[in-house]
């Protein structure tokens, strides 16, 4: 296939690889164990974008990889979709709001902050929706696109129930907080 195919559907194949991760995370319990770390933050911002266990972590990698592999991706389309993965994530985390009509043309094409706030509400049925971090299609296609939140986007409360207190947060416990 010539590279001028190939690179974006490599690009759209790997997104769609991580909302299925992501959606994954979410669904299977051992691995919503490793994941729950990054919805335990109190705080939605850029931070968040960075707050995974290392465990998961290293499970994403070895899925990421296995995946390049298997489907044969260019190494110049992957390391392309790990620096837009990596800077869509910090400005989906983001704790700002764009302009409303310009919010609603966006979540067209990218994974706009209050799209992806929604993700983190501490209601169950709001934090198992809008899985996408690059395109919001996935979230649309598969049915798990939630607009809006039952409560005001920028004062919802998120995080999950079980962690609710800031030594929560401490790095020891959150680096045991699979096992618990």
């Amino acid at each position: 296939m010539p590279l001028w195919l190939a690179a974006p559907l490599g690009f759209l194949l790997l997104d769609l690889a991580i909302y299925a991760q992501h959606w994954a995370s979410h669904n299977v319990p051992l691995l919503w164990r490793l994941h729950r770390m990054h919805h335990a933050d109190l705080d939605f911002d850029v931070s968040t974008a960075l707050r995974f266990h290392p465990m998961e972590i290293v499970g994403s990698m070895v899925y990421k990889i296995a995946l390049v592999w298997a489907l044969g991706i260019h190494p110049v389309v992957v390391l392309v979709f790990e620096i837009v993965l990596n800077g869509t994530a910090l400005f989906n985390h983001a704790n700002f709001s764009i302009p409303a009509k310009l919010e609603r043309v966006m979540r067209w094409f990218v994974v706009t902050p209050d799209m992806h706030r929604v993700h983190h509400s501490i209601r169950p049925e709001e934090t198992n929706s809008n899985y996408g971090f690059n395109f919001p299609w996935w979230d649309r296609l598969f049915g798990t696109y939630v607009a809006q939140p039952k409560a005001n986007p920028q004062t919802m409360p998120i995080g999950i129930e079980l962690f609710r207190t800031e030594s929560d947060s401490a790095l020891h416990k959150l680096l045991i907080q699979p096992f618990k």
